[in-house]
């Protein structure tokens, strides 16, 4: 039966990525969860008790396998520059990862302090790392530097997933280049 109910949740946290990413968290209704997963939506209930639930929950699952993905790419490279380059290229490289979408879809939305939480831990990791390569190369503001690279790679990201006129590897390397020639300062 335990594991029955884990295969069940699994799929309710699937259907919710799903929709996330197809309708931001608007789209994410306990009644589309439902219809997605074939459960009645009493059934939905016994498992999440509010929509709120279902993305700390989504954040607790994907943010932290998401924010592994990019350290380990940053650890794969040797020189802060390089660091700096996994950072902003394996963030775009997720763009159009169903989970990724989901990510963007909660971290753009009004979260409970709960969620936010969960992702302000995982997000933490990483820009400490982005921190201490900026530090590494001699920046004065590491830390500021790291918020601003990150605005780089979110404009970068949001680019994608509009699906704008450039192609996403020309965006990729606009976004590299902007990152690697700022951070020179």
């Amino acid at each position: 039966m335990a594991e029955h109910r884990s295969m069940q949740r699994g799929a309710l946290l699937d259907a919710a990525r799903s929709l996330l990413s197809e309708g931001g968290t608007e789209a994410l209704t306990f009644p589309a969860l439902a219809e997605r997963t074939g459960l009645a939506r009493s059934s939905v209930y016994e498992y999440f008790r509010s929509r709120a639930a279902v993305v700390e929950e989504l954040c607790a699952v994907d943010f932290p396998v998401w924010a592994a993905e990019i350290e380990a790419a940053m650890e794969s490279a040797q020189a802060p520059e390089a660091k700096i380059e996994a950072y902003v290229r394996s963030q775009l490289g997720l763009v159009g990862d169903r989970r990724h979408r989901a990510v963007v879809a909660i971290s753009a939305s009004e979260l409970d302090a709960g969620a936010r939480e969960k992702i302000r831990a995982a997000h933490g990791g990483l820009v400490a790392m982005i921190v201490e390569a900026l530090a590494a190369l001699g920046h004065g503001e590491p830390r500021l530097a790291a918020m601003l690279l990150q605005g780089v790679v979110d404009a970068a990201v949001r680019r994608i997933e509009l699906g704008a006129a450039e192609d996403p590897v020309v965006v990729t390397e606009a976004a590299v280049a902007m990152a690697l020639r700022g951070v020179r300062g």
